[in-house]
């Protein structure tokens, strides 16, 4: 099963000067909806593969390509500069330091297109052809795409990713998306950063949102996930939005939170890593 987050839709205020944008909420274009989780997480339990427990450091950590596209050669046409991209490697081992996964720059590719950089998104010819052209390695290789989402169709995306269970069925679709001004140091204001590609990562290791399925059910299918009746949005301490299981999870990377406010993975989130990384991308 086919399963696309296009996570973190922003609603857009309008642009300040020198660039800057301002946010004022997250939301999310297509969050897969209970029914397309329940078949997943079935089909998850009939492949499940047990994690090697004693995988070596070298073996979790994920080799990073890296994609710039651009509609021209300024760092406002979408061509970020090498200092950010290696700030976006520091702040990803950071945040996944405590789930044993690590991350190595592979490469940087960077390419000029109006087309791409403007209208890729979910499901867009514009994004077929990009990582038709640019996506490299396998399974296990994490590819990243920083664009512009300026079209009618994209503007207001934030970030989207696959899962690892799409990888078998559309392996050149497989990576991450995401705006290019929420790097470390961009001018997304309170989305910069460098969690947009850490929330967008956790997808592709597996994880769902974590006020996925809201106070009833499985929600993300992680146990240590307090649930959540819904996004959190700006860092609002003490939220509980639903009763049973404790305040919301505002701090985690799953959620909508400011990235100021994101600072953890759970025990429970790193073991479903763990385990959805084994059984669909060999590591």
């Amino acid at each position: 099963m086919y399963i696309r987050d296009a996570a973190f839709t922003l609603l857009l205020a309008a642009s300040s000067v020198f660039g800057a944008t301002t946010v004022v909420g997250r939301g999310c274009a297509s969050t897969p909806s209970d029914a397309e989780v329940r078949i997943a997480e079935a089909k998850f339990k009939t492949e499940q593969v047990a994690p090697i427990t004693a995988a070596t450091a070298a073996a979790k950590t994920i080799s990073v390509y890296f994609h710039v596209v651009s509609s021209g050669s300024s760092p406002s046409q979408g061509n970020v500069p090498d200092s950010q991209i290696a700030n976006q490697i520091s702040v990803l081992n950071s945040n996944y330091a405590s789930t044993g996964w690590s991350f190595v720059l592979a490469n940087t590719t960077r390419t000029v297109s109006s087309s791409w950089f403007t209208s890729a998104g979910p499901s867009t010819s514009q994004q077929t052809a990009m990582k038709n052209a640019l996506r490299q390695g396998g399974a296990a290789v994490l590819n990243v795409y920083t664009v512009g989402f300026q079209s009618s169709a994209t503007s207001g995306l934030l970030g989207y990713a696959t899962f690892p269970s799409s990888y078998s069925s559309a392996p050149k679709d497989d990576g991450v998306v995401i705006l290019y001004s929420s790097l470390p140091g961009g001018t997304t204001t309170n989305y910069n950063f460098g969690q947009t590609l850490t929330h967008e990562a956790g997808h592709w290791f597996g994880l769902y949102h974590t006020f996925q399925g809201g106070c009833s059910g499985t929600g993300d299918s992680v146990s240590d996930t307090p649930a959540e009746a819904s996004p959190a949005s700006g860092c609002p301490t003490g939220r509980d939005t639903c009763s049973a299981s404790g305040v919301d999870p505002i701090h985690n990377y799953m959620d909508y939170s400011y990235d100021s406010c994101m600072t953890q993975f759970t025990a429970g989130q790193s073991s479903r890593m763990a385990s959805q990384m084994a059984t669909y991308r060999g590591v």
